[in-house]
């Protein structure tokens, strides 16, 4: 059952092939000790019972009362038993449109990362003081313990985070010191709203962990990314902008980020070839001039033992640093006469791309935004319906959908084709075991069953259908089967031994009771800390938590009564003793 998940890709395979591994290695030792030191204990430590019976403790005696008359009750009304469970499959099956989907849920870890976007033009000065505000603004939230920021990028080259964003790490303090009934979610509100007060910023909300991740794996900081690529700048930023509104009109939408293209201020020189000509220049001596005095041009080297460092020379900072200085720059003609910049150029100061980013040598511009109290699915199809509805891209200008949902699509796209091959293994398993289509057939019957408490179970706790939820119920579906199989093995053996369809089935189910309500309550009990937990992680492991436990209830109570109530349409045949 845990092979295919051995299989997974990306950041959902990182998390859950360990899991399958694990598992895969404990039952096969615990294979070869049942088989080996079991019997050899068992001799040493069991005594003989001291009368007849089948020994079972208080409680178990009154759970197996009950569970007889429910048993006779069903084989008596058999049509009214099988009815009542596929019409609860059924209406299991109904719920699943409601779920939603998502990819994995987002895991709390204790530290908040409120990315701020200012303009592309801002000084570096007036950056800096807006993010002191800034952490003096976040501060002030109830639960925050300390702010760590940092303006523009590291020195990796590969830290793609640009001279105008910012992305501080607040770390919150314990739980207990948080205002009553307060979240992390109503922390990042808070800080949402304190840092509403910044003039011209974006702010995304984030985690450090998951930040960084998310940027790894899609290259994006947000659960849902619109790549819009074509040429035209102004096209794409057209585009962007009517994507980000749309997406700002849904329910759910926060965080709303369009990539910044614009609002960069550039110099521009227009040279004048006629005033330059009438100089005796060309354009190069005026390049020349202004690499010169703005940017510098390398005049010596300077050795320092065995180092050598270039010497650049420029005009001081107070003849380059606007346009009137720069206007007044002199320039020397071959003859010896002299002009002002201004009166063989036009210079002008004009808005520019602050950056151009491109993605297989295509252009493109990300809108990002995060999704809260709504399913990941959900959100993007009727972000993507509304968005073929109300916008209508170019010749040429196409959309790619990113994110998070990118690894959800790949991940639900992966788990669609290997949990068909789960199914399908666990009924060639059985067949070997059994030797019979039918037997196989009755026993995965328990798959439906199954799957009607892990649906149920969402459904009532507000979880979504996500990675963690399909894994738990690819763990469930083993242990449905594997109680299934204690049950019929057991019928098959006395029906071998000649009794009757009846009485097989009812002595069966009788002394079985106690070893298929042993494994799936050991089972719920290994899980139950999990939806209790309240620590780092503990979101990730909740859905399969409330898929596994809620489906070994409804399993092992459709094992142990529908199981035997259809057993005759499998096994109808006399056998000899």
């Amino acid at each position: 059952v845990f092979l295919p998940l051995m299989t997974l890709q990306g950041m959902e395979g990182k998390m859950f092939a360990p899991l399958a591994y694990t598992i895969a290695i404990a039952l096969a030792i615990s294979l070869i000790l049942s088989l080996t030191l079991t019997p050899v204990m068992s001799t040493y430590l069991l005594k003989p019972p001291a009368h007849d019976g089948d020994h079972d403790t208080r409680i178990i005696q009154v759970m197996k009362a009950r569970y007889l008359k429910m048993l006779h009750w069903a084989l008596a009304n058999r049509k009214k038993t099988v009815t009542v469970s596929i019409g609860a499959f059924v209406l299991s099956i109904g719920m699943l449109p409601f779920l939603g989907t998502a990819f994995i849920p987002e895991m709390k870890e204790g530290s908040v990362v409120p990315g701020i976007n200012r303009v592309p033009n801002i000084s570096l000065d007036e950056s800096i003081k807006m993010e002191m505000e800034a952490m003096r603004l976040v501060m002030q939230v109830p639960g925050v313990k300390s702010a760590v920021s940092g303006v523009g990028r590291g020195e990796s080259p590969a830290d793609p985070q640009g001279p105008n964003e910012s992305t501080p790490i607040v770390s919150l303090k314990p739980r207990a010191e948080w205002p009553d009934g307060w979240s992390q979610d109503d922390i990042q509100d808070a800080m949402r709203e304190k840092l509403k007060a910044l003039p011209g910023v974006q702010i995304v909300m984030a985690q450090p962990i998951s930040d960084r991740v998310d940027e790894m794996v899609t290259g994006v900081r947000s659960d849902i990314a619109v790549k819009v690529f074509g040429d035209d700048l102004d096209q794409l930023k057209r585009i962007a902008g009517q994507i980000g509104k749309v997406a700002q009109s849904l329910q759910g939408a926060q965080d709303l980020r369009i990539e910044r293209v614009s609002g960069q201020q550039y110099l521009s020189v227009e040279i004048d070839r006629q005033a330059i000509a009438r100089l005796g220049l060309n354009v190069s001596d005026v390049n020349d001039v202004l690499e010169t005095a703005v940017g510098g041009k390398v005049a010596t080297e300077i050795f320092e033992g065995e180092r050598r460092f270039p010497g650049v020379v420029r005009l001081p900072e107070r003849f380059r640093n606007n346009i009137e200085a720069i206007s007044n720059i002199l320039i020397t003609s071959p003859n010896g006469a002299q002009a002002r910049l201004t009166d063989v150029a036009k210079i002008k100061v004009m808005d520019g791309p602050a950056q151009i980013s491109r993605e297989l040598g295509k252009r493109r511009i990300v809108i990002g935004v995060n999704v809260k109290d709504r399913d990941l699915g959900g959100f993007v199809a009727e972000l993507q319906q509304k968005v073929g509805q109300q916008i209508k891209l170019p010749e040429g200008y196409y959309l790619e959908w990113g994110g998070q949902f990118q690894n959800m699509e790949r991940a639900l796209g992966h788990l669609s084709v290997i949990i068909p091959i789960t199914i399908a293994a666990i009924f060639f398993l059985l067949f070997l075991l059994f030797n019979s289509l039918r037997f196989a057939t009755l026993i995965i019957t328990v798959l439906p069953f199954a799957s009607i408490g892990g649906i149920v179970g969402l459904f009532i706790s507000g979880e979504y259908l996500s990675v963690p939820a399909s894994v738990g119920f690819i763990a469930l579906w083993g242990i449905a089967v594997l109680n299934g199989v204690v049950l019929v093995s057991y019928i098959r053996g006395l029906r071998e031994d000649g009794r009757s369809v009846s009485e097989a089935v009812v002595e069966g189910a009788t002394l079985r009771f106690r070893p298929v309500m042993m494994t799936a309550t050991v089972a719920m009990l290994g899980l139950i800390p999990f939806l209790f937990s309240t620590g780092p992680g503990s979101e990730v492991q909740r859905p399969l938590a409330i898929v596994v436990i809620g489906g070994l209830i409804t399993s092992t109570l459709l094992t142990l009564v529908v199981l035997p109530t259809i057993y005759r349409w499998f096994d109808e045949e006399k056998v000899e003793a």
